[in-house]
């Protein structure tokens, strides 16, 4: 990220952005071996050596973990080249750069994780960890004992065989069914395909948990830090 010189210094914990500017203004800051000492400098925060009196300073990497529940009409991305809501129309007033951890669908809502942490993206996106995703999905008929025995043994999809995945009738209504749904991969459209392929047509989709940290009463559109206890949760998954 492209920042001003003394954002910068103060993010590095040099020294506030008053006094940063001081030592700019003092000739004490130098960029890439050269002395800085203009206001309106910008430099990059991945690239760039900052010197404060000849010694390098380091921004200190703040991870961030958030559990935002996304609604219908918002896309899994930080920007959208259609002019759609994103992640970060919602999500707001955060300096740093942080990313969804894996995706949900533009009509799908839920749980979404997003965080600046790469590892724990890598472990909880990564199919080999087997991280148990829970979804309440609306049908337009109810699972016959054959469609939830396909879910139990994988379902083949895309050309490929899915993984066994857990489906639970919860609640038949007069056209239709809700039903829980686990699986713990995360394909494209995953869940829409699997229910299609059993003849059930999916009416909504909501993504309730990822492994034990849950949705809660989190509303559509709002956000909330994690706490070091599911933080702690999610990094021994």
């Amino acid at each position: 990220m492209i920042v001003r010189l003394q954002k910068y210094l103060a993010k590095a914990g040099v020294a506030s952005r008053r006094k940063s500017e001081e030592f700019i203004l003092n000739g004490r800051i130098s960029v890439n071996g050269v002395v800085v000492n203009e206001l309106g400098f910008k430099v990059d925060e991945e690239a760039d050596i900052v010197e404060f009196d000849g010694k390098e300073v380091r921004e200190e990497k703040r991870f961030i973990y958030i559990a935002f529940n996304k609604p219908v009409g918002c896309v899994t991305t930080v920007r959208d080249q259609f002019g759609r809501k994103t992640i970060l129309d919602y999500v707001k007033n955060i300096e740093e750069r942080i990313y969804p951890v894996g995706r949900l669908d533009y009509d799908t809502s839920g749980l979404l994780i997003l965080t600046n942490d790469g590892d724990l993206t890598y472990r909880l996106t990564h199919p080999k960890h087997n991280v148990d995703k829970t979804y309440i999905v609306k049908v337009d008929r109810v699972p016959s004992k054959k469609a939830i025995s396909e879910f139990e043994k994988g379902i083949v999809i895309d050309g490929y065989k899915t993984a066994p995945a857990k489906i639970n009738v919860i609640k038949k209504l007069e056209k239709g069914a809700v039903a829980e749904i686990v699986i713990h991969e995360g394909r494209n459209r995953q869940v829409r395909k699997m229910c299609n392929a059993v003849g059930c047509k999916v009416l909504s989709l909501k993504r309730i948990a990822i492994g034990n940290l849950v949705i809660g009463n989190l509303k559509k559109g709002e956000y909330r830090y994690l706490n070091e206890n599911e933080i702690l949760y999610l990094k021994n998954l």
